[in-house]
């Protein structure tokens, strides 16, 4: 059997990229074909732990999930996480090398493109089918030069392209004949076929501009994609504001803050997707309403989120949430920032070294950014609930925080290790766990603290799985899967 490489790339950043390598992995993996996800450059705040302890986008975490795999460091060897408009913590091959500029990065880009061409050989190496995902749009001028994320990289290891398009922004042909009309003739030629996402309507309505599609391009029109109502699949990157779903009726009400550097906002999608919660997002200059519990997210640069918070009110409005008998859970970031002060003495997030901000003074606890990440898949027992209850979870991050009292925990580690707080009035929880609502016994635990009685027992794992399973039959039907294993067999046995 030929083993074979496909790249996805788009039109636009959110055309679709990351959910067609989901759908492919899943049904190459449903065919017997030993298939692993790939991207060479990602650049996102949502990011995952591998069981070895190395950091990688999260998109590529779901999509080897997909292809049932673990999530692996060769999967996204680079990852960027911007921390400012202009600069990004680089990692390379799941470790953090530093802090870049646009322009410093840019000229790393060369050795960049090492570590990513390594990662993808082992892949290859070792499946039958690597599927990789490009970033942002291949038709990026400025981009160009030394370009490790899309046709750069294509061209570098010789593999077959389809251009996906979202119908549902509007201007889909635009998108995609401009795209193609930008790229060079080497590019344009590895090209085989389009995929339109999204599309709502009767198809025979899309057939005339099909057709042209393909006479302007010369190039065939794979699949067409339906627009899959209530479809959820992790982000990669951005944060989708617009409720899932609106319930006047929730037992719980949840507020949760969007401030510039959020990061690991997957955190709260099984809550936002649980029957019983009503979860609202609230953006710079948005009123905050009332609430039965709020939860303080992770972020990139945590002092900077934190003097933006401050500035948009939350520090009075906590105040008064707890005096009201509120609850509030801090992760990651937000748990460093509910602690009485934060220092970054190596200038890690902040360009003066030493840098001190006073936290909000809720728990008794003082954070010291350090140089070496967290990066931690962690499984433990909750320590506030009466009943053993297991959490698991994965940590990110660089500070290390200590207490100035005794407190209690919020969980015992696999290790023995106690790990987060839990107030001795049980209204704040404070843990530097990730992903600690995924589990269904924690959620419902966590629930019960923040006083849904009762409350419905909801699997995000199943949830996601039959969600991959959905988008996958939905590709199936829509794109002739078994012609286009063909198809990139062919590309790499002539090239």
């Amino acid at each position: 059997m030929t083993a074979f490489s496909l790249m996805i790339q788009g039109t636009t950043s959110d055309a679709g990229k990351s959910t067609l390598v989901t759908a492919l992995c899943r049904l190459l993996a449903r065919r017997g074909i030993q298939v692993a996800p790939f991207k060479p450059q990602n650049m996102a705040l949502n990011s995952a732990v591998t069981q070895d302890g190395n950091e990688i986008g999260r998109a590529q975490a779901v999509q080897a999930y997909a292809a049932g795999l673990a999530p692996h460091v060769d999967m996204n060897p680079i990852l960027l996480k911007p921390n400012t408009d202009t600069g990004a913590q680089v990692i390379i091959q799941g470790k953090a090398v530093g802090n870049m500029n646009a322009v410093g990065y840019h000229e790393y880009k060369n050795i960049a493109k090492v570590a990513a061409l390594d990662s993808y050989h082992r892949l290859a190496e070792q499946y039958q089918a690597v599927i990789i995902e490009g970033a942002g749009s291949p038709a990026e001028i400025n981009l160009r030069a030394r370009d490790i994320a899309n046709m750069g990289f294509a061209e570098s290891i010789d593999c077959p392209v389809i251009i996906i398009a979202d119908i549902d922004k509007g201007g889909v042909f635009a998108h995609l004949v401009g795209t193609l009309d930008l790229l060079s003739q080497s590019e344009q030629d590895r090209v085989i076929g389009f995929v339109i996402n999204r599309f709502r309507g009767d198809i025979s309505l899309l057939q005339s501009g099909l057709d042209w599609l393909e006479e302007r391009t010369g190039k065939q029109v794979l699949g067409v994609l339906p627009f899959l109502k209530g479809f959820h699949l992790e982000s990669e990157d951005a944060v989708t504001k617009s409720p899932i779903k609106t319930d006047t009726n929730a037992k719980l009400n949840i507020v949760i803050p969007i401030m510039p550097r959020t990061s690991n906002h997957t955190d709260w999608d099984a809550l936002r997707l649980h029957p019983d919660v009503q979860v609202t997002l609230i953006g710079a200059n948005e009123p905050i309403p009332p609430a039965d519990l709020v939860i303080l997210p992770g972020s990139k640069s945590v002092q900077s989120d934190l003097a933006f918070l401050r500035q948009e009110g939350w520090q009075d409005y906590l105040k008064k949430h707890l005096r009201y008998g509120g609850k509030v859970i801090g992760i990651c970031g937000g748990y460093q920032m509910l602690g009485e002060q934060l220092r970054d003495p190596l200038g890690l997030e902040n360009p003066h070294p030493d840098t001190q901000s006073a936290g909000f003074g809720l728990i008794p606890m003082e954070t010291v950014l350090e140089k070496d990440k967290q990066l931690k898949q962690r499984q433990g027992t909750l320590s506030f609930t009466t009943t053993s209850t297991d959490v698991t979870g994965y940590e990110i991050h660089s500070g290390v925080s200590r207490f100035s009292q005794n407190v209690m925990h919020f969980c015992v580690l696999e290790n023995g290790e106690k790990e987060g707080y839990v107030s001795n009035d049980n209204q704040i929880i404070g843990t530097y766990l990730h992903g600690v609502f995924d589990h269904p016994d924690a959620l419902h635990a966590l629930l019960n603290w923040a006083g849904v009685k009762n409350a419905a027992t909801f699997d995000y794992d199943q949830y996601r799985d039959s969600e991959i399973n959905r988008l996958a039959d939905s590709a199936e039907q829509h794109i002739n899967i078994d012609a286009l294993i063909k198809t990139c067999r062919a590309f790499q046995k002539n090239n």
